[in-house]
């Protein structure tokens, strides 16, 4: 371990007397620890504002100071000597754990912990290679790393944090509060991803712009969604009346004006605890290109979800919209909600995957390297991500214009146009295998448009169905007349 800083000087006696508590504080301390009052004496003048937010936590309350959080075993590999005491820099879960061992195992447990685990995956080919280059050198990174994946992709999912010969934190690393953070002592996430430092304030936990900084966007519009649906509306609109700062917060009996994320997904019911697995109320997982049931999903990554079916997340989650629905309501919202996913899987997603497995002979064996690869990739991880979680949080407009429309728009203009010049270019290529494969390839379009959900695109609409949609088009003449 190197010295960084001088000797610690002040007396802990000294720093006890001297103190100045914040006046919203309302206590004196009398049992802090002599190592926690010597980092106050200094961090309240050089750190201002972090003593502040210290001064009005639980954390203050309960004489549970900086030493406490960050102390640290000399052979710790991010320990480092501060002023002749060992502590770290990074909070771990772990850490964490000494005293909320339930929150942190009910959270290492989640996917919001393995949310790091995406280092590497397509996505990061976008932000590492497609969108940026090797020009970011740090120490830990001597041949480079993408500045694009260091600024997005890991500040929300994490990033693997380096340590430094010197022990310090390597700055491609850190500050980094990512979710899924995978630290320097094995662990993974971050409780401060969402209970921001040092207030820790179980306020700003419940409020659904909490959720904002990485549920948002093209891919998963949640907050997006949230502020459109119903739910959003009623939070703003009665705000003053959430009760948000109290200790004890249970739908029905400290609040009934509108739930926020925290509502439905982690906090407590009448019947149900707090849960920090945002998992154990979700019943489908709509992050593929075809949504999977979560216990599938948790298996796949060795998490004790595995053993936890859709059937009694759905039960969880309706137990929190029972507090303001009825049984019939919460019932057709969930038959509405499956009906969206199956819309959207049979007609485009499964088709979708079957044309592009048909394609891959024909295109550059690149990721991202041909057109199609971006209109696919957008239309199941923008528009088909949006068009399902619209309608798993009740946001028509999302779920609609910025979803399914979005989705039948660019498979019908851009993905089967695009198919269609991959069958030209093969053959006329010349090459036997390319023209067997635009063959092949031409054979899957003509039988997926040909089916029932996509005939009316060759003008061979259901007779039927036409008939329908001609009354429907007199209906709603008359009713404008």
């Amino acid at each position: 371990m190197k010295h960084r800083y001088g000797s610690r000087g002040i007396l802990v006696w000294l720093a006890l007397i001297l103190l100045a508590v914040p006046a919203s504080a309302g206590y004196m301390l009398t049992e802090i620890s002599g190592e926690s009052a010597a980092c106050i004496e200094c961090h309240k003048m050089q750190s201002p504002v972090i003593y502040e937010q210290w001064g009005d936590s639980k954390h203050f309350r309960g004489n549970i100071g900086c030493f406490e959080c960050h102390k640290a075993e000399k052979e710790d590999i991010d320990a480092f000597d501060h002023y002749g005491e060992v502590i770290a820099t990074i909070v771990s879960p772990k850490d964490c754990a000494r005293c909320h061992e339930k929150e942190v195992e009910e959270f290492v447990a989640s996917h919001h912990a393995k949310a790091g685990r995406i280092l590497g995956s397509l996505d990061n080919v976008l932000a590492e290679v497609v969108e940026g280059n090797n020009d970011f050198v740090t120490p830990m990174f001597p041949m480079g790393i993408s500045a694009a994946a260091v600024n997005g992709c890991w500040q929300c999912h994490g990033s693997e944090v380096k340590v430094m010969d010197d022990g310090r934190l390597d700055p491609a690393t850190w500050p980094n509060t990512g979710i899924g953070r995978i630290n320097p002592d094995g662990s993974e996430g971050s409780c401060s991803a969402c209970h921001s430092r040092h207030a820790f304030s179980v306020e700003q936990v419940r409020n659904p712009e909490n959720c904002g900084k990485c549920h948002m966007g093209p891919d998963h519009p949640q907050i997006e969604i949230y502020n459109e649906s119903k739910h959003g509306v009623a939070f703003r609109a009665n705000i003053d009346k959430m009760n948000m700062d109290s200790p004890k917060w249970i739908v029905g009996e400290d609040y009934s004006a509108a739930p926020t994320c925290a509502t439905c997904h982690m906090s407590a019911t009448k019947d149900q605890p707090v849960t920090h697995d945002v998992g154990m109320r979700i019943s489908w997982n709509n992050r593929p290109p075809i949504s999977i049931r979560p216990e599938v999903s948790d298996a796949k990554m060795g998490l004790p979800g595995k053993d936890v079916s859709w059937e009694v997340r759905r039960a969880n989650m309706q137990n929190v919209c029972i507090n303001c629905h009825n049984q019939n309501y919460v019932d057709a919202f969930y038959t509405q909600y499956d009906g969206l996913i199956k819309l959207y899987e049979d007609k485009f997603a499964k088709p979708g995957l079957e044309l592009m497995a048909a394609a891959k002979p024909l295109m550059k064996q690149v990721a991202f390297g041909n057109k199609i690869d971006w209109t696919w990739f957008e239309l199941w991880h923008h528009e088909g991500r949006r068009a399902r979680h619209g309608a798993s949080m009740m946001g028509p407009d999302i779920t609609h214009w910025h979803g399914t429309y979005e989705v039948a728009k660019h498979f019908y203009s851009k993905l089967i146009p695009e198919l269609e010049e991959l069958i030209e270019k093969g053959r006329a290529s010349e090459d036997p295998a390319k023209i067997n494969a635009a063959d092949v390839l031409e054979a899957k379009i003509e039988e997926v448009l040909s089916s029932n959900n996509h005939r009316w695109f060759n003008g061979d609409m259901d007779p039927e169905e036409k008939a329908k949609r001609q009354q429907r088009m007199e209906e709603f003449k008359k009713r404008y007349e």
